[in-house]
């Protein structure tokens, strides 16, 4: 390690019941970082599994354990470990993520030497339960303006994910941490607010891992339509902060990009009828935009975006 500047930056890991499971990967991920001045906070949110007893026998002075009595919610434990953060930059490392040994180190060098900047960022690369390889992208964001980034984001030219976004933890905290509408996207708004504001730093590589599996895709009505809403507020966002004359090329990338997201939450749905009026519900949402994933025999799919158009008596 060579770096001059070597700010201490904080790895906060939310977890519940997982010491059985993908915790110990997640935190041998963040303690084998190449990085030295480092501290991690585990901040349990009332584990019955064990996790107290996992934590204690790996004693490493980088790590703090706090346990909570009982379960305060997963984005009040994100907030939970925002709050007790001492590092000029936070990583949120969920208990089933991971991030590649030099993660911290290529995200400090990307700052050459700055200390206010918002976000840094890497490539990604998606795993599922069993560690393999689904897919990966690099960070091509590079260079873009604000406007050029979120497009960026909106077409598929870089893609973001909570454990490759090294947040800065003064701006994280000045804007009350972890925060949007039904707490799902609440990521994507603090990247957008902190990038606007402060800029980004850009690591075209690959260095962290997000672990799509059963347990982290939801395939109920109820949470589809919180995504759907949080889509919207996060588009709500995105048109407080861009600038003419981009603002209608930006909206028209985030209605269809936020749109395809509802509709992939909803596509978990087990229940035909279920699943079918949740597309329904996506369609009107975003205003008739971006029409369902098929369900049926396509003569069926157009009498049904049909009745979708009809007015409501």
């Amino acid at each position: 390690m060579s770096l001059k500047y070597q700010p201490l930056v904080s790895i906060g890991m939310p977890t519940y019941n997982r010491a059985e499971g993908y915790l110990p990967l997640a935190l041998d991920s963040a303690l084998n970082q190449d990085y030295p001045n480092l501290e991690i906070i585990v901040s349990d949110n009332a584990s019955t599994d064990g996790t107290e007893e996992f934590i204690q026998s790996r004693a490493d002075p980088r790590l703090r354990y706090i346990r909570h009595k009982e379960s305060i919610g997963g984005t009040n434990n994100f907030n939970f470990c925002v709050e007790q953060a001492k590092g000029a930059y936070f990583l949120l490392l969920h208990d089933d993520d991971l991030i590649d040994p030099d993660f911290v180190s290529v995200c400090i060098e990307a700052l050459q030497g700055r200390s206010d900047t918002g976000v840094i960022r890497t490539g990604i690369r998606i795993i599922d339960g069993d560690g393999h390889v689904l897919s990966q992208s690099e960070n091509s964001a590079e260079g873009l303006s604000f406007e050029e980034f979120v497009r960026a984001w909106f077409t598929g030219r870089t893609a973001h994910y909570i454990p490759n976004t090294l947040f800065n933890t003064e701006g994280l905290k000045r804007l009350g941490g972890f925060h949007s509408k039904r707490y799902l996207f609440q990521d994507g708004v603090a990247l957008l607010r902190l990038a606007s504001e402060l800029g980004r730093a850009d690591v075209r590589d690959v260095k962290a891992s997000f672990r799509r599996h059963g347990e982290n895709f939801g395939a109920h009505p109820s949470r589809a339509l919180a995504w759907a809403e949080d889509c919207l507020y996060l588009r709500e966002v995105v048109m407080e902060l861009v600038a003419e004359p981009e603002r209608e090329a930006v909206y028209q990338d985030a209605t269809t990009f936020l749109c395809r997201k509802a509709y992939r939450q909803a596509s978990g749905i087990p229940g035909f009828v279920d699943r079918a009026r949740m597309y329904g519900q996506v369609y009107r949402m975003f205003g008739y935009s971006q029409l369902p994933p098929p369900l049926a025999p396509r003569s069926w799919a157009r009498a049904f975006r049909r009745r979708l158009k009809a007015p409501v008596r």
